[in-house]
């Protein structure tokens, strides 16, 4: 017998109310209506709903004014109503919120769609009634509901939290009606037994459920408190505002009780029979998800990304459960997602002839020569050093065979240990021999790595690599430990640690142990193909960190570009100071040594230490990032006379990730004479994309921008023009002096972003290019010139203007160390403000600059500047300790001059 959860504390039934929405922001009271809706047993229930088109729909216009069981005969029946729309949207709230929730869905609704939200019956402002409802129950209450309302489709449905599964039970109900199925923070995986999150295992509990859902407003708060940074306080209180009073919240609480964990709980069937037929619902999925929700976690969504048929997902990483107020970008983001993928895509009556969505096909089949690590394999015999580190003085090197021999037997232990085509691994393991083995053994197998660098902090990394959501994480002792605290999924193998690390940490092998369990055995015969390779994720310095999907192709194509870039040769040895390419020698078949210094914090490589990495292998070539060159010229002096000769072998030297002023790169060349300096431009969604040295920089002299060379061969730059208030929207163009975004076409461009569908349609709205965020224009010769940030562009009064060029000038001043300018004030009429380093320190408090210091800087600058302020250092990101937060800056300097207490910047 089904067992039905007992009501918490009396039960009452309360009529509906049509609420007095002027307190509640962002929602037109003029979408407010009373419908009442006959339901099968004879019984009328009054429901409360948002509606777009209330005013054109003529049923039920005042409710409170005449007899619901009456209808005037001059009314058209909802069943013989014209259509009045082009499609339907129809939104389902959850539990404990309302059609409040929806309110920008509304508001942003193109005309020819009606948006539904609907307050469930019991929930928000519609009808108490006398009894709980069970899932099946509310199924059918919203279908009597959009039959009232003459509803015939296209719909699509929209669903947070329980009403989540709720509206996909109305969906598998009219699957003739249903043309897309977006879902927010829900969720149908729930086993027998499951354990619950916190907040609702607390509520669920029997003992406690009248108390914190009924008798006291406890859940209702709770639901809004998860929310960081808290939301305002008049959102906080009109999602509060029906469920004001014990008896208004008598429903809370039936929905917490209608939770089916047990076999014999009356709504299981109800769940089972949706979960099961979800997957076969023949429509676009989208999926919203807030990335920091305790309640729905990551799980949830893995689970959905399984159930439908390649569904479209955006992750907002920072939202919580109520991604639709953590986020409030979902609304735009989905009525776009309507447009591309309902509105142009089939029509809704050709979908039954339609066969149900099917995988992408397998990649075409590859020859071992195709592979990005080739080179690697032709070298598999040679004695020749082909990996190397240096760890406190101490250098450990591994030959080319050797190197083979243990990626070999690592591959296979893995896949004895269960890894699988596709599957994801996370990396938390220092550039180095063991990474390069890890990675490649990964690769052997067709897994995919997952690299989230460490300048993103504990936190940040943590973050990033619940997104990627890897199987498996191989790391050192001390990130294993740190990704279990914050609740990274995948099982661990540890990299040099085992014993109680290893207990607590909850990994059961290491690297070591699956090397050798695999030495003498052979992977499964797998063909060569071009799979997903790495999701790389960006640093963080220009917004939250995005995972970057790359195929090997597209790996390899990155690897045959640099390599060009670097002149590389076979005898040419590598040393990789810069983290995201310490793994790329033994792919372009050449010697490569990680130096003595932490790559995550490239500022701490010093000059010996690079003479030392260079002695170390006899190298040839140095890639390193413009803080790294910056500390190895500032400690040049340490160098003793050997060291100095021994960087006379160098004959390139790449810098990536920044630009590097060109009073830096004279300095390097004097410390490596004999050495070509190249600063190649890109990003970590295409790099590299142009190339320019230090020769052709001199040549180029001074403009408007960091000059950053030519296109490589294969690569495109385009440019979308700036308007008046910095957007840029106008066509791309290859003329030059167009200042607007850089656009980049190239082989080696991203496959997309990971969980990211409007970031992705963001940057790619132009097919073939990558929209790179980064503004700047081309020369008459064709050359790149960066001038900062689309994000920092200021908008005057006169029209935009770019940080970059502005900088540039005020830095040659003698006494200016560092420059930045920033735009204060409202977009449009923003005032240009410079915050200026001195060269000799602040030496004070003070924040304005002194009148010679602000003359100097104003004669300077080529526009007119509306202050000058002083820091002690400019605000920069951690991964390159070279990208400057303009946006830091710009909210510093506007409490600042608004004599406000600033703080520091």
């Amino acid at each position: 017998m089904n067992r039905r959860a007992r009501r918490p504390g009396g039960h009452v039934g309360l009529p509906a109310a049509k609420p007095d929405l002027g307190r509640c922001p962002d929602l037109d009271p003029a979408w407010s209506r009373l419908v009442d809706v006959p339901e099968a047993d004879g019984s009328v229930h009054r429901w409360h709903i948002l509606d777009t088109h209330a005013d054109r729909d003529p049923a039920d216009r005042d409710p409170a004014d005449r007899d619901p069981a009456d209808r005037d005969p001059a009314d058209p029946d909802p069943a013989d109503r014209p259509a009045l729309v082009a499609g339907t949207m129809l939104c389902v709230h959850g539990n404990p919120t309302w059609s409040f929730l929806w309110r920008r869905f509304l508001a942003a609704a193109p005309a020819d769609w009606r948006v539904i939200a609907v307050d469930q019956l019991s929930m928000g402002w519609s009808e108490r009634l006398p009894a709980p409802r069970t899932l099946a129950e509310r199924v059918a209450d919203l279908g009597a509901l959009t039959d009232r309302l003459g509803v015939t489709g296209p719909v699509v449905t929209v669903g947070h939290d329980w009403g989540g599964i709720i509206s996909l039970g109305w969906a598998l109900q009219h699957r003739e009606q249903l043309s897309g199925v977006v879902l927010a923070n829900t969720g149908v995986d729930l086993p027998v037994g499951s354990r619950l999150p916190g907040l609702i295992r607390l509520a669920h509990n029997p003992m406690l459920l009248d108390a914190t859902c009924v008798r006291t407003p406890a859940f209702v708060r709770g639901a809004a408190a998860l929310s960081h940074p808290a939301l305002p306080r008049a959102v906080r209180a009109a999602l509060a505002e029906p469920y004001a009073t014990p008896a208004r919240r008598q429903a809370v609480g039936d929905f917490v009780a209608d939770i089916p964990l047990e076999t014999d709980h009356v709504s299981r069937p109800a769940l089972e029979a949706i979960a099961t037929g979800a997957g076969r619902l023949d429509v676009p999925a989208l999926l919203l998800w807030g990335g920091r929700d305790p309640v729905f976690h990551d799980g949830f969504l893995a689970d959905l990304e399984q159930r439908f048929s390649n569904p479209d997902v955006h992750r907002y990483p920072h939202a919580s459960h109520l991604v639709t107020e953590d986020a409030p970008r979902t609304a735009a983001d989905t009525w776009r997602w309507v447009q591309e993928r309902v509105t142009q895509g089939p029509r809704t009556q050709d979908r039954a002839r339609r066969p149900h969505p099917q995988p992408a096909p397998e990649p075409v089949t590859w020859t071992q020569d195709d592979l990005p690590w080739a080179a690697l394999l032709r070298r598999a015999d040679d004695p020749a050093p082909a990996a190397a580190e240096i760890r406190d003085t101490v250098t450990t090197t591994l030959s080319f065979a050797d190197l083979e021999r243990r990626i070999a037997a690592t591959a296979a232990g893995l896949s004895r240990y269960g890894l699988r085509p596709g599957d994801r691994v996370a990396m938390l393991v220092p550039p180095g021999i063991d990474l390069t083995i890890a990675v490649y053994a990964c690769w052997r197998i067709g897994a995919v790595i997952v690299v989230a660098d460490a300048g993103l902090g504990v936190r940040g990394m943590a973050h990033a690599l619940r997104s990627a959501r890897p199987r498996y994480l191989i790391g050192i002792t001390k990130g294993l430990l740190a990704m279990r605290a914050l609740r990274v999924p995948g099982r661990r193998i540890g990299v040099g640690a085992s014993g109680a690390p290893a207990v607590v940490g909850g990994w059961d092998t290491d690297l070591a142990a699956l090397e050798a369990d695999g030495r003498g055995r052979t992977l499964p015969a797998r063909a060569p193909a071009d799979t997903e390779g790495a999701v790389l994720f960006t640093s963080g310095a220009t917004g939250p960190a995005k995972g970057v999907v790359y195929r090997q192709s597209q790996l390899k194509e990155q690897i045959a570009k640099v390599a060009d870039i670097m002149r590389i040769g076979p005898d040419d040895r590598l040393v990789a100071a810069f983290a995201p390419f310490a793994l790329y020698g033994p792919a372009m078949g050449i010697a490569a040594v990680v130096p003595d210094m932490d790559v995550t914090a490239p500022g701490t490589l010093t000059a010996p230490a690079l003479a030392d990495a260079v002695a170390a292998i006899d190298a040839t070539v140095v890639f390193a990032a413009p803080a790294a060159l910056r500390n190895v010229v500032a400690t040049a002096d340490s160098l003793t006379p050997v060291q100095s000769k021994v960087l006379h072998r160098v004959h390139t030297v790449l810098s990536a990730g920044a630009p590097v002023p060109l009073a830096l790169l004279r300095r390097v060349q004097q410390l490596l004479p004999d050495a070509e300096l190249h600063t190649p431009y890109g990003m970590t969604e295409v790099l590299p994309a142009t190339d320019i040295s230090l020769a052709q920089i001199e040549a180029a002299g001074p403009g408007d921008g960091v000059c950053v060379g030519t296109a490589l061969p294969g690569v495109s730059i385009r440019i979308s023009p700036l308007d008046e208030l910095g957007r840029a929207d106008g066509p791309l163009t290859d003329a030059a002096g167009v200042t607007g975004e850089i656009c980049i076409s190239a082989g080696h461009r991203k496959e997309r972003y990971d969980r990211l569908w409007a970031t992705e349609r963001d940057a790619s709205r132009n097919p073939g290019f990558h929209r790179s965020g980064d503004v700047g224009h081309l020369d008459d010769q064709g050359r790149l010139w960066v001038e900062g940030r689309l994000q920092h562009v200021i908008t005057t009064a006169d029209g935009p203007v770019t940080p970059v060029g502005i900088e540039q000038r005020i830095e040659d001043l003698d006494r200016v160390r560092a420059a930045a300018a920033v735009g204060v004030g409202p977009a449009g009429t923003q005032q240009v403000v410079a915050v200026v380093v001195p060269a000799s320190g602040s030496g004070s408090r003070r924040r304005l600059a002194d009148p010679d210091l602000t003359a100097a800087v104003r004669r300077a600058s080529p526009v007119s500047l509306a202050a000058v302020l002083v820091v002690a250092a400019l605000p920069v990101d951690i991964r390159h300790a070279s990208k400057v937060d303009r946006a830091r800056l710009r909210r510093w300097a506007d409490r600042l001059l608004a004599g406000e207490r600033a703080g520091k910047p």
